[in-house]
């Protein structure tokens, strides 16, 4: 069977490398797609679930961002199973952060050029935002397309999605961007932050081999 994986926001596949699946089951990275002028949520996702081929049962993985498409793909193409890690089951469970850019609309105020790689303070955001004691963090955010930057955190902030309890949820108790606290995960990384895929990819295989029997 096929397992469909999307990564995080801004993040190439490099966060889950270390990851070991059950060798049984084939699993296909799915890229991001850079978001059409004026494109919808709804309508990137059709994009997006065009590239799943649903002729025959396959599950779904998604890690933060690519946790929320997964989800919306799942309506679109139902899989067998469906699994987020570093993410959230609902719009309920944001944290206040998000929640604030959602009230505030600061995330479509922010002009496209405030997104440029080359704004040393977006990036210097990043590091401490995701985990700041990890020196290499910015090695694994590698899709810098402003315009894809901006539009994913507007889309992130403005979410809205009733909680489908049959979704398999991995969280570290660390994580500062989606809080445990706001969660009631199926399974918890002990000390894991946001990267917890790429830091503690053995206890997150462990798991996968259990979820994906």
């Amino acid at each position: 069977m096929k397992i469909y994986v999307i990564s995080g926001l801004g993040a190439d596949f490099k966060v889950l490398e270390k990851l070991q699946f059950p060798a049984r089951h084939e699993v296909v990275f799915i890229d991001w797609l850079i978001p059409e002028k004026n494109e919808s949520f709804s309508e990137y996702i059709d994009r997006m679930t065009m590239k799943i081929d649903n002729s025959e049962s396959f599950y779904l993985l998604g890690y933060s961002f690519g946790g929320l498409l997964v989800q919306e793909i799942h309506k679109r193409k139902p899989a067998e199973k469906v699994v987020i890690m570093g993410s959230i089951k609902s719009d309920k469970e944001k944290s206040k952060l998000i929640r604030a850019g959602e009230i505030t609309g600061i995330p479509k105020i922010l002009p496209v050029r405030f997104f440029n790689e080359k704004n040393a303070n977006v990036y210097g955001v990043v590091r401490k935002f995701f985990d700041p004691k990890n020196p290499r963090v910015l090695q694994y955010f590698r899709v810098r397309d402003p315009y894809y930057l901006k539009w994913s955190i507007e889309k992130i902030s403005d979410w809205k999605f009733e909680e489908n309890p049959e979704v398999i949820q991995i969280l570290g108790d660390r994580d500062i961007v989606f809080p445990i606290k706001n969660s009631k995960p199926d399974y918890i990384i002990k000390g894991g932050t946001h990267l917890f895929p790429a830091t503690k990819y053995k206890e997150v295989s462990k798991i996968l081999s259990e979820v994906f029997k």
